[in-house]
């Protein structure tokens, strides 16, 4: 006999599949949802049903567009400098480092990490599409704004060796941002200071 009703139940196993939430986190969100008097949840709701069709990928970039859109607004931007690439793990980390509105340059999401434990090899990456945009839009730098983790090192690392001995200037962010934090956490103080100390590698 189930303590709770199947709808509750139901509504915690799916808070649970979010990444760091726990079943007592998982718990407190349903309850949330149950007794809050607002249009709280059905907002919620809506959001997750247009989630699916209302988004797309940067064909170029990879960045998140809205659907139907092929190149994201930030790339097509005739002021900025398409021959600097900060090279992401994630869409989200587009999004920490745009904030410190120090960066002139362009985008490029990898769609994750290598991380052989978790079954992703660089196949699965978009680091072809890296290597050839470099080509076509003569890059002078790429800027490795990976996490500071085995596998952001492993993957700018890889990366590295992708890129074999085409002439362009390789930095990694400089290390003002502390090992384990992930870019969309840190602030965008540590962030700006990162970006401005960028090293050579």
């Amino acid at each position: 006999m189930s303590l709770l009703p199947p709808a509750l139940s139901d509504l915690i196993e799916a808070f649970g599949l979010l990444p760091g939430v726990g079943p007592r986190t998982a718990e407190r969100y349903a309850y949330y949802s149950t007794r809050h008097d607002g249009d709280s949840p059905q907002k919620l709701a809506t959001a997750l049903q247009a989630l699916g069709g209302g988004i797309g990928y940067c064909k170029r970039t990879f960045a998140l567009v809205p659907a139907g859109q092929d190149i994201s607004d930030l790339y097509n931007d005739p002021r900025r400098d398409k021959t600097i690439v900060a090279v992401v793990a994630e869409p989200f980390d587009l999004v920490a480092l745009e904030k410190t509105g120090q960066f002139k340059g362009t985008y490029h999401v990898l769609g994750g990490l290598v991380s052989p434990i978790d079954g992703v090899g660089p196949e699965q990456l978009h680091i072809k599409e890296l290597v050839k945009r470099i080509d076509e839009d003569k890059v002078t730098e790429i800027i490795l704004a990976t996490n500071a983790s085995v596998e952001g090192e492993s993957t700018a690392l890889y990366i590295q060796q992708q890129i074999g001995d085409r002439k362009l200037k390789v930095t990694r962010l400089a290390r003002g941002l502390p090992v384990g934090v992930d870019l969309e956490y840190a602030d965008q103080i540590t962030l700006g200071r990162a970006l401005e100390g960028r090293q050579a590698v």
